[in-house]
C-alpha cells in the first residue's frame, strides 16, 4: 500500500487557503489574488497525484514529473508556514519584551508593505513553476483517482494524550488556568451540559503539549470519565472522527453513532480533540449533535491554528495562547542548545544564545527534544 504522503501536504495546502484566516491576512497584504491561484493550481494537481503515485514505478517519466510536483509544492507549504507564522506576530507576541518592540517596527506600514511584496513574489513565483508543470503533457494523461478508493494510506499528524510534565517549560500558568475552565462552571449563556473549551495559536507553540498536561492532570483524571483524546487534522469527516474518538473499524454509521451516544451520555466526559482546522459550521454542528447528551460539565477541548476554528465550535471559552516569556525563553534554549542545560562560561556566547533565544522563540516548540 503506498502512501499518499504528497496528496496531504497538497490537501492541507488547499484547506488552508480557504479558511477564512488566510483570505483575511492575503487582504491585508494585497496578495490574496496569487493565493487564490494557488489554490486553484495545487487542486488541479492533487486530483491526479494519486494516479501519479501509482504509476511512477513503471514509468520514469512519471517518476521525474512526479518529482518536480513534490519539490514545488513542498515549497508553497513551506512559503505558506512563513506566509501565516509572520502574520500571526500582531496578536500573539506579548507587550512587554524586545521581540514584541521588533514586531512593531515590523509591522509598521512600510515594512507591512515590504513584507506583501516580498513574500506576494515567492507565491508568484512558484504559481508560475505549478502551471508549468500542470500544463506538462504528462498531466494530461494521468487520470483523477478518488484517494477512497485508491488503496492508499493518507498521512496525518497524529497525535497521542502522554507527556512528560518535566519537558514542557514555561506553561504552568497556562496549565491552571485551562483546568479553571475545565473543572468549574463558565458563565455563558449557552445552557448546554457539554461546553467546549479551545486553545488557540499559531503552529510550533505548544497547544497540544498544553492539552496533554491537562489531559494528565490529576484532578483532571478523576473529574471527568471517560476520558478521550483524538487527534483530527485534515480530515473532518463524520465518520472517520466517530471511528477516531471510538478507536474502532466499524462501518456502520448508523452503529457508530449508538456505540458514542452509549459511551458518554449521561456521563461527565472529557475530549479533546487535537489540531483541528475544520472550518465548515455544518461538519462541526454534525458531530456536535451526538456529543449533546453527556452529563452537565462535560467538556470538549480543542486545539486550533485558527481563531475561526474555535468561533464555528461554538467556543465558551477561548484561551488565546501566548509565547514564552524572555526568562522561560532563555531557559528552554539553554536546554536545547547546551549539554545538560547549563548556562555557557563565555558572555559573548550567552550574549548571542540570548539574542537568539529571544528572535527564534515563535519558531520553536515549548516542548524540549531530547535525542
Amino acid at each position: 500500500m503506498a502512501e499518499g504522503v504528497l496528496f496531504n501536504i497538497a490537501q492541507g495546502i488547499i484547506e488552508r487557503l480557504g479558511s477564512r484566516a488566510f483570505e483575511e491576512i492575503g487582504l491585508v497584504l494585497g496578495v490574496n489574488d496569487e493565493l487564490q491561484k494557488l489554490k486553484l493550481v495545487v487542486s488541479q494537481l492533487r486530483a491526479v497525484l494519486l494516479d501519479a503515485e501509482q504509476k511512477q514505478a513503471n514509468s520514469e517519466a512519471v517518476k521525474e514529473w512526479l518529482q518536480s510536483v513534490e519539490d514545488t509544492v513542498y515549497e508553497a507549504d513551506d512559503v505558506l508556514d512563513e506566509f501565516y507564522t509572520e502574520a500571526q506576530w500582531r496578536q500573539m507576541v506579548p507587550g512587554n519584551n524586545k521581540v514584541s518592540k521588533q514586531v512593531r517596527i515590523f509591522f509598521s506600514s512600510s515594512n507591512q508593505h515590504v513584507f506583501g511584496l516580498k513574500i506576494g513574489h515567492k507565491i508568484k513565483n512558484i504559481n508560475q513553476r505549478l502551471h508549468v508543470i500542470a500544463s506538462n503533457r504528462m498531466f494530461i494523461q494521468l487520470e483523477q483517482v478518488n484517494h477512497e478508493d485508491a488503496g492508499f494510506e493518507i498521512r496525518e499528524r497524529v497525535t497521542h494524550s502522554f507527556v512528560r510534565e518535566d519537558n514542557i517549560i514555561g506553561r504552568d500558568e497556562d496549565k491552571r488556568a485551562i483546568i479553571q475552565l475545565m473543572l468549574h462552571p463558565i458563565s455563558t449563556e449557552n445552557t448546554e451540559n457539554v461546553s467546549v473549551i479551545s486553545i488557540a495559536g499559531f503552529g510550533g507553540m505548544g497547544k497540544t503539549a498544553l492539552a496533554q498536561l491537562v489531559f494528565n492532570d490529576e484532578e483532571v483524571q478523576k473529574h471527568f470519565e471517560p476520558k478521550m483524546w483524538t487527534s483530527v487534522s485534515n480530515s473532518f469527516q463524520l465518520d472517520i472522527l466517530v471511528k477516531k474518538i471510538l478507536k474502532t473499524d466499524m462501518f456502520d454509521m448508523d452503529q457508530l453513532q449508538k456505540e458514542l451516544r452509549k459511551i458518554i451520555d449521561g456521563k461527565r466526559y472529557l475530549l479533546v480533540l487535537d489540531d483541528v482546522w475544520n472550518e465548515n459550521r455544518n461538519k462541526w454542528l454534525s458531530l456536535k449533535d451526538l456529543l449533546m447528551g453527556g452529563a452537565e460539565g462535560s467538556r470538549i477541548l480543542i486545539t486550533t491554528r485558527s481563531k475561526n476554528v474555535a468561533n464555528i465550535a461554538d467556543t465558551a471559552e477561548p484561551y488565546n495562547l501566548r509565547g514564552l516569556n524572555e526568562e522561560q525563553s532563555w531557559f528552554l534554549f539553554k536546554k536545547m542548545a547546551f549539554k545538560e542545560g547549563k548556562e555557557p562560561e563565555s558572555s559573548t556566547i550567552k550574549a548571542i544564545g540570548e539574542e537568539i533565544a529571544l528572535l527564534q522563540l515563535w519558531e520553536t516548540t515549548t516542548r524540549i527534544r531530547r535525542p
